[in-house]
């Protein structure tokens, strides 16, 4: 599934935001640089687990669907100024955005993890506490405004924390050395050992998982502004149907090779 961008003019943007839903088209924030959940090229095309996620949402409500790439530490202030109606862009549920934004009911959820060089002191960690006091000194790289980046700021107070604007950015750093290890859902880190800089690197085999730390969220959600109630529950009911047929599941499969959908409660 693949949709175009759609760039809204900065003088439309206080006045668009509820009402494109309601006038039959749906415009969705998303980072467009972090794969396999949300990337867009030169084109304009976004593709990825959540462009799908947005794809059967936008079929299951019955309108047009339209792509805002936006830096994700600048989702939250772009939805509250109404550049779009919701954020897909997988984006943790936690109590710090929501006293900012709303969310739908979950939909996702993945495992997080650290990535370093094979035979590498952090390499051979396995268990988690260890692995968080072994990052003293260490620079671990994680991406700004991220869950991941405020876990860090939490539990490894002592780490030297690098932080990117987006995931290449960091994924170059740990190539190069610059940095030691680096922190982000399971996915993000594969896509980065999959190619030819991550040879010589590998996965810490240590799962930190939402339930560990409530700074990780509570699974991954859509974003709503707080005003939205009535597109809250058409969101959720549309989204619950979408996991329940298995239609989620299913794009999750062709995405990261296994169901990552979040069933409801």
């Amino acid at each position: 599934m693949e949709l175009k961008v759609l760039t809204l003019l900065a003088c439309l943007a206080g006045s668009m935001g509820s009402a494109l839903a309601a006038e039959g088209e749906l415009s969705i924030g998303t980072e467009g640089a972090y794969p396999p959940w949300s990337m867009s090229d030169a084109n304009g095309n976004v593709t990825g687990f959540d462009a799908d996620v947005g794809a059967l949402l936008c079929t299951k409500l019955a309108v047009t669907c339209h792509f805002v790439v936006q830096a994700f530490d600048g989702l939250i202030p772009a939805l509250k100024a109404k550049r779009f109606d919701v954020i897909i862009s997988g984006m943790s549920i936690t109590a710090d955005r929501k006293k900012e934004i709303n969310f739908s009911v979950g939909y996702a959820e993945l495992a997080n993890m650290f990535v370093a060089a094979k035979g590498s002191d952090l390499a051979a960690i396995t268990d988690v506490d260890t692995l968080l006091k072994s990052l003293d000194g260490k620079k671990v790289g994680v991406q700004a405004g991220t869950t991941h980046a405020h876990f860090l700021e939490k539990r490894a107070p002592n780490a030297d924390l690098k932080t990117y604007d987006t995931l290449d950015q960091m994924q170059i750093d740990l190539a190069s050395g610059r940095i030691d290890t680096a922190f982000a859902d399971q996915s993000a880190l594969q896509d980065f050992l999959d190619k030819p800089d991550g040879k010589n690197f590998q996965l810490i085999g240590v799962e930190i998982k939402s339930t560990f730390d409530p700074t990780l969220g509570e699974g991954i959600g859509v974003g709503i502004a707080q005003e939205n109630t009535e597109l809250k529950a058409k969101i959720d009911k549309a989204l619950c149907e979408l996991i329940a047929d298995g239609s989620v599941g299913k794009a999750s499969q062709k995405w990261f090779k296994t169901d990552i959908s979040r069933p409801c409660k």
